[in-house]
């Protein structure tokens, strides 16, 4: 599905949104392997990762008649699995052994419990926007859609070194302009700030 891709892709969904398993199969062989990488970039759990692939490709499935194959299928998938992250992070068992690990042994947990997730992705997001777009468009690619360094250097035609200068630069932008102090710069730097 390499070649021609939005064309084929297009015919592969089209043909899974009438129930065909074939589509299925060649679409969850096709992006399975990158979104576990990006679901393993955030949780640092296989089993989790693993649970979250077949997670997202259930829904696919039992959404698949309301599919249109102009459909972004790749940002449909990222976007489900993004979201799916969001809610386990959500939870305070989840995010409590996260910070367990960290130096906030002695943070009030309930503080965890009242930050708003979906203000502090939007106030990312705006930030993201912001940046010049190249730079966006790596770090979008990066973090959002799961591609390795060596993926996106291949995929722009840049090099390996530009990919992560790129990053770096974003990252560091959109840190300086959330507040250091700030508990969901913290939630952010277990989001973003994994290489």
């Amino acid at each position: 599905m390499q070649d021609n891709r939005n064309g084929s892709e297009a015919r592969f969904v089209y043909n899974l949104s009438k129930g065909n398993l074939l589509a299925f199969n060649t679409l969850f062989n096709e992006y399975s392997g990158r979104l576990y990488r990006f679901a393993y970039g955030y949780l640092k759990s296989e089993d989790e990762a693993e649970e979250l692939v077949q997670e997202v490709f259930t829904i696919i499935w039992e959404k698949r008649a309301e599919l249109k194959e102009e459909l972004s299928f790749k940002s449909f998938i990222f976007t489900i699995a993004f979201n799916i992250i969001r809610k386990h992070f959500r939870t305070k068992s989840y995010l409590s052994g996260y910070f367990k690990s960290l130096v906030y042994d002695d943070m009030d947990m309930q503080t965890t419990q009242d930050i708003n997730y979906d203000s502090l992705y939007q106030y990312v997001n705006e930030l993201v926007e912001k940046l010049p777009l190249k730079r966006r468009e790596i770090f979008i690619k990066s973090r959002f859609e799961g591609l390795s360094i060596n993926e996106i250097a291949e995929t722009l035609h840049i090099s390996h070194k530009t990919v992560e200068n790129q990053l770096t630069d974003a990252l560091k932008y959109i840190r300086t302009n959330l507040n250091r102090e700030s508990l969901p710069v913290i939630l952010f730097c277990f989001l973003f700030y994994m290489k």
